[in-house]
């Protein structure tokens, strides 16, 4: 992989999936300004996969000693999305990747983190607004048998 360090960007699993389907929302202005930021920095200079809190969580009002506070088991459960994105896209902690390298992964695992995060997820509404996300999540229609049934 070629030298992505001067200008990558630390994500968590979830953030290397969800951020492809960005919407312009957020939490508040300075959230919003860090998160356009980091998306900046990742297309033009690549990423680190890591485990707990990242480049975009340092301007969330959840955060707290690097940990999120917004519910009682968000931290838990945030965790386990990472841990599950981290899988499903074939990235080890600490991996330096291309972002178009990430986002090419991204058709062949959306089915399964749809189903699995999306669908209950308190951001779907925002995503839903984008593009790419409300292609990818919309399904074909069901292919009709040699007798039209």
């Amino acid at each position: 992989m070629k030298n992505l360090h001067h200008k990558r960007r630390r994500l968590r699993g979830h953030h290397l999936v969800c951020l492809h389907f960005y919407s312009g929302e957020g939490y508040n202005a300075a959230f919003v300004e860090n998160l356009e930021g980091v998306l900046s920095a990742v297309e033009q200079g690549g990423v680190e996969a890591v485990l707990g809190a990242d480049a975009v969580c340092a301007q969330c009002p959840s955060l707290d000693n690097d940990r999120c506070s917004h519910s009682e088991q968000a931290d838990t459960e945030i965790r386990k999305m990472d841990e599950k994105a981290l899988e499903l896209l074939r990235v080890r902690p600490g991996e330096t990747l291309d972002w178009r390298e990430i986002r090419g992964r991204i058709p062949g695992i959306f089915p399964l983190w749809h189903n699995a995060f999306c669908i209950a997820c308190g951001w779907k509404g925002a995503c839903d607004r984008n593009e790419q996300y409300r292609r990818m999540s919309t399904p074909l229609p069901r292919q009709s048998g040699p007798h039209g049934k």
